[in-house]
Order: structure tokens, then sequence, then C-alpha cells
């Protein structure tokens, strides 16, 4: 279960043997392959040969391993584990959560913590509205699909709410980009991870009937991460205790670790969010173990490990969206793909320019160029497709529903995410990009 109780869908086993169904919605189907050992050493080996591939490149490491995985995966190289919700949420999900958090800009969060709120709550909510009846409408009306209700189109806008940036914030970096819209576009991803699963499960919920009422479902929202930030704050608070008792680099590091899993693991079980769990962790021990408690040598060596964690975890992650897609059985949609892909990136333009416009008398005045580039650089991801894989069978356009998911996915993750260099230099380095406040422009790197 993830946020709340909704019936969940049958899971994939390697020993399961997939029918048509599934290889219509463009999974590889099962194949009998190697040990786990020996294909996650494949899988790293793939890994390490892209990234030094694309060292010397413009092209966002990330994006290259996802286009390799889509090449592998169609050759049938190699038979991977299959990408699905339980190994994203026990493995992938908490430890990238964590070291986001643990690192985030603490400084520049503060300076933005209310456009972070705006967009990673309400304006959640209102994308998912507003993609959902586009979605609805262009469906019904310019793909012939009377069938396919304004219900069905929330679903599919809360399954590609959640905005996975890591080649984006990965490129502002080493464009030299403003901390401010680095920490922006970090944060708010981290904050819409949680947000978008709670909503997902609240409307799969409504869709099957389980809760009609409006006031009681944003109660249940509330609860659920309001919950899950105090699970996290209070698993966080007993580390910094203990921390403050120790002082051993690898006991110290254990205990992060405990805490990025832990917080997540506690409040799943609970039934609360676990992604908000694991920010509000990483975050207060970002804050009060990294930059008070830690010493140099703790930092620097926690620091190191962080790193690393998060760079297997994405660079499996990735492969793994590749091979999951298989691009010839998502040809037969390609027209409601289109509507969906374009439904999502003006829904977001909206809510971000909305945003932006209601925050501009206020300190948190953003560049009006940053609204572009926050609205491209909001990239889809894995999240995205295991929660489509774990939809409820007997939902109503459920292989559609996939099919969109993971063709918005792939079309974010390959058009935004190789066009992104090009639009950010562009509007980072031209005159009226810094009309927000001194220093808000491109910085030299390095």
């Amino acid at each position: 279960m993830i946020c709340g109780r909704y019936r969940r869908a049958p899971r994939y086993h390697w020993n399961t043997r997939r029918g048509a169904a599934d290889r219509d919605v463009g999974a590889v189907p099962y194949v009998r392959g190697p040990s786990l050992e020996h294909t996650f050493i494949v899988l790293f080996s793939i890994a390490s040969a892209v990234a030094i591939a694309v060292s010397r490149t413009r092209v966002p490491y990330t994006i290259a391993l996802v286009v390799v995985g889509l090449v592998v995966g169609s050759l049938n190289i190699v038979e991977p584990p299959r990408l699905t919700k339980e190994l994203l949420f026990s493995l992938f999900l908490p430890g990238l959560i964590f070291e986001a958090a643990y690192n985030i800009h603490i400084v520049e969060l503060r300076r933005a913590w209310r456009t972070v709120a705006a967009l990673a709550g309400p304006g959640v909510i209102v994308a998912i509205v507003l993609t959902g009846l586009a979605t609805s409408w262009a469906l019904q009306n310019l793909a012939g699909l009377p069938g396919f209700s304004w219900r069905s189109g929330l679903v599919f806008a809360a399954l590609v709410s959640a905005t996975d940036p890591i080649a984006v914030v990965s490129l502002f970096r080493k464009l030299g980009a403003p901390p401010r819209l680095t920490t922006l576009v970090e944060a708010e991803s981290l904050f819409n991870d949680g947000t978008s699963i709670v909503a997902l499960t609240l409307i799969l919920a409504f869709v099957s009937g389980e809760s009609s009422s409006i006031v009681g479902l944003a109660g249940r929202f509330v609860l659920v991460v309001c919950g899950g930030a105090a699970i996290g704050g209070a698993i966080s608070y007993g580390i910094v205790r203990l921390t403050r008792r120790v002082n051993d680099p690898m006991i110290e590091i254990t205990l992060t670790t405990i805490a990025a899993y832990g917080s997540f693991v506690l409040a799943e079980d609970l039934h609360f969010s676990g992604v908000i769990a694991t920010v509000v962790a990483g975050i207060v021990l970002g804050r009060a173990v990294r930059e008070m408690t830690f010493s140099p040598e703790t930092r620097v060596t926690a620091d190191a490990f962080w790193q690393y964690v998060a760079f297997a975890l994405n660079s499996i992650v990735f492969l793994l969206i590749g091979f999951e897609v298989r691009p010839t059985a998502l040809v037969g949609s390609i027209f409601p793909i289109a509507i969906g892909f374009v439904a999502v990136v003006v829904a977001r333009l909206l809510v971000v320019s909305g945003v932006m416009r209601a925050l501009r008398p206020t300190t948190e005045r953003l560049p009006r160029r940053w609204a572009l580039l926050i609205t491209w650089g909001g990239l889809r991801g894995a999240l995205a497709m295991v929660l489509a894989l774990s939809l409820p069978w007997d939902l109503p356009y459920r292989a559609l529903l996939i099919e969109m998911t993971f063709g918005v996915v792939i079309a974010s993750l390959l058009l935004q995410g190789l066009t992104i260099p090009v639009f950010a230099r562009a509007l980072l380095t031209s005159p009226g990009a810094s009309d927000a406040k001194p220093g808000d422009g491109l910085h030299t790197a390095g």
C-alpha cells in the first residue's frame, strides 16, 4: 500500500508468465535470464560505460541511460529485474529522496518556501484537474473515445503529476545556475512526489466508489501528509540525539541510512506518506546533523557515501526505465500519448505562471523566464511508470492509461531532457534573465 487504502493491483513476479494484455502496454515480456547478481553487474557495467561516453558531451547522463536502455532492451541482450512498485519503493525511492533532501540548500529553501509549497501542494492539485479535464475532452472529441470520462482523465493526470528533474538539476549545477533556481526545482520535486502519490490514492478511492465526499478526501490528504511529516520528524529527532553521543563515521552514516529507509517504511506501514517522511528526515538531518553535529571527517565521508548511493541508484533506475518500455508497442497509442503530453506541459506552464504571478509582490519574486525553465524542466520519471503498473485490473481504460503514462514519460525524458540544455543556456544568459534580484542570473561554474 502506498498511502491510504485502495485495492492493490496484482504484482509482477519474476516467475509469473505475463499475458497478451501486458504485452499491449509496451512492457518487455518475461524471459528467464541469468541470476540477479550477474544482471546487476552487467547493469553497472553499462552505466559506467555510458557515464564515460557522455562525460565530455552536453547530453545529460540520465537521459543517455534511458536511450541505451531502450536500445539494449529492444535487442534482448540482458534480462533486467522488473521495475515494480515494490522494487522502486523498497530500494530506489527512499535513498534518492533522502540524498536530495539531505543535501538541499537550506538558506535558499527558506527563501523560496512559499513557491515550493504552492507548486508542490495546491499547484499539483490544480495541475491534475487541468490535465485530467483537458485530456478527457481531447480523447472524447478528437480521438474517438467517448467512454474516456473525466474520472479516467484525473487518474492519468495523477499518474504523471510527479516530476523527476534529476537530469535538470545536474545540468543547472554544471552551468552554474543560481542556487535559488536549482533549490526551487529540486525541493518542489521532493515534495510533489509525496503529494502526487497521495492524490492518486484518493482519486482511485473516489473513482472506485470507496469515498465520495470531497471533504473526507481532503481530510485524508492532510492526515496522510502531516502523518508522514510527523514520522520523519520523530525519527530524525531520535537520530540527532544518537549522533551526539557517538563519534564514529561508520556508525553515524549507518544512522542516516536507517533514517532514510526507516522513516519511509514506518510511514508506509502506518498508511502515511513515506515520501514526505523521508523528505523531512533528510532536511532535518542535513541541517541538524550534517552541518552542526558531524565532525569534518564524518561530513566528508557521509557526503561521499550519499553521493555514490544517488549515482548508483539513479544509474540503475534510469536504465530500467529504458528496459521497461518497448517503443514499437506504443506506436498504436501515439495520438493519445501526444494529447497527454501536451496537456501535461500546458497545465504545468499555467500553474507555474500563476504561482509566480501570485508571489510577484512578495520577497520571492522570480524572473519571468524562470517559468519556462521550471515548466520545461519538469520531467516525468520512474515513479509514474510503476504507479501505472499498479493500477487495479478492473479500472476502466487501464491498458490505455498505462500506455499513455509510459509514452509521456519517454517523451518527457527524451524531448524535454535533450532540449533543456539549449533552453537553459539561452534563458539564463540572455539579457533580462535576472529581472528579479541581482545575482539570480547565470554564475560562472567552478
